[in-house]
């Protein structure tokens, strides 16, 4: 059969127009050096800063440091399955986590990830994680810091159940814990029906400093979206201690100089809470961290090993302990009790320290160091058993 001319070019062009081409292409690069957690890559000029990224082994990283010659690379994972030379694939996309009502319940990682043995995630969103600085509960080593978090969460079940639209969902990030403790606080929480209503993101002591690094900003994407949906949520960073050390050390193997961090505040339908840890050495509240996240918030509660020892449980330091929002967020029967109360008690604390040092004490005296030992016995609790307003 023989075409014409303009038949041909007529099928030409049909067949032209009707011929589409789909390419994908990825820009890739390769590994200079690896080590430390860090990942040097060669090749990678279009990519974004904060921009995931994957390895050939799989394990993904986000890129921190954008230089001329290369790219600093923290890797989410073990480094040992990396190899100079091996191809680095981007993603297009920021570090995101799953977020949603299908989290509440699970105990996932920095990045996400269900570690809880329970299966895949279903039927939940993503959200950015925005990797910039965030009450404070300032506390020294082993005086129960972790137990007034977890009392927190626990207070709070009396109160879900009443009201569904009061619920308060809470995040719990634990940073370089140990897999025993991470464990005991799930099963402290499941027992108490905690769980549906809260997520747990946890990252243990052996986890590496990058997924150290991002905990808190993953837990406080996850509370967000309870915010932005006119829901409310408390997070508690459990602690930031172990972030801060983590950030350091990231910074100095990338070569950048240490900088300040500040965990911003937003208001708007529904709140978000942040209730950050901080472990302070022998009780000192100037050192770096301890300041620098105290400016920011909005009250601190210190917590003293003498007093804990001393079986005074919560150990609270009555004098350190200060809220910048006052008794305007108290309830009228508190705010009454609140103010003598702890004026008493510092008056109490001031006088006891001297009292040891003389035998013959005015009835003045005498009577301020027993109404002051009973106020101190006064709001001691068992653990994990928080108390009705009432009570």
């Amino acid at each position: 059969m023989e075409l014409s001319p303009t038949e041909l070019t007529t099928l030409l062009e049909r067949r032209i127009t009707n011929f589409y081409t789909h390419f994908q292409v990825d820009e890739i690069g390769r590994v200079v050096s690896v080590g430390d957690g860090i990942a040097r890559v060669y090749g990678l000029n279009e990519i974004q800063a904060r921009e995931m990224v994957e390895f050939a082994s799989g394990v993904k990283g986000i890129a921190l440091n954008l230089e001329n010659e290369n790219v600093g690379i923290v890797v989410f994972g073990s480094d040992t399955a990396i190899k100079e030379g091996d191809l680095v694939k981007r993603t297009g996309s920021i570090v995101d986590v799953p977020t949603g009502k299908a989290m509440l319940g699970r105990v996932v990682d920095a990045l996400g990830v269900p570690i809880d043995g329970r299966g895949a995630l279903s039927d939940h969103e993503r959200r950015r994680v925005e990797v910039k600085p965030q009450g404070l509960l300032n506390v020294n080593l082993q005086t129960g810091k972790t137990a007034i978090a977890i009392d927190t969460i626990l207070n709070q079940k009396q109160i879900n159940s009443s009201s569904e639209s009061e619920t308060l969902y809470c995040v719990y990030v634990a940073i370089g814990q140990k897999r025993s403790t991470v464990a005991q606080l799930v099963q402290i929480l499941s027992e108490a029906n905690a769980l549906e209503y809260s997520i747990l993101v946890a990252t243990t002591a052996s986890d590496p400093a990058p997924l150290q690094f991002l905990a808190p900003y993953s837990g406080c994407a996850m509370g967000e979206y309870f915010r932005d949906n006119g829901m409310h949520a408390l997070i508690i960073y459990d602690d930031l201690s172990k972030q801060a050390v983590a950030y350091r050390q990231m910074s100095l193997l990338l070569r950048q100089p240490l900088g300040r961090e500040a965990f911003s505040g937003d208001t708007g339908a529904g709140s978000s809470t942040a209730l950050p840890v901080i472990e302070t050495q022998a009780g000192d509240v100037s050192a770096y961290v301890p300041t620098n996240v105290i400016s920011i918030t909005d009250g601190q509660i210190c917590l003293e090993t003498e007093l804990f020892y001393r079986r005074i449980r919560p150990a609270i330091n009555v004098g350190l302990s200060v809220s910048r929002v006052g008794s305007t967020a108290q309830l009228k029967a508190m705010k009454q009790v609140h103010g003598s109360s702890k004026l008493e008690l510092a008056q109490y604390r001031e006088v006891a320290a001297f009292a040891q040092f003389g035998s013959n004490l005015d009835a003045v005296t005498q009577a301020l160091l027993n109404r002051g030992a009973r106020l101190t016995e006064v709001p001691k609790q068992p653990q994990y058993s928080p108390l009705p307003i009432e009570k």
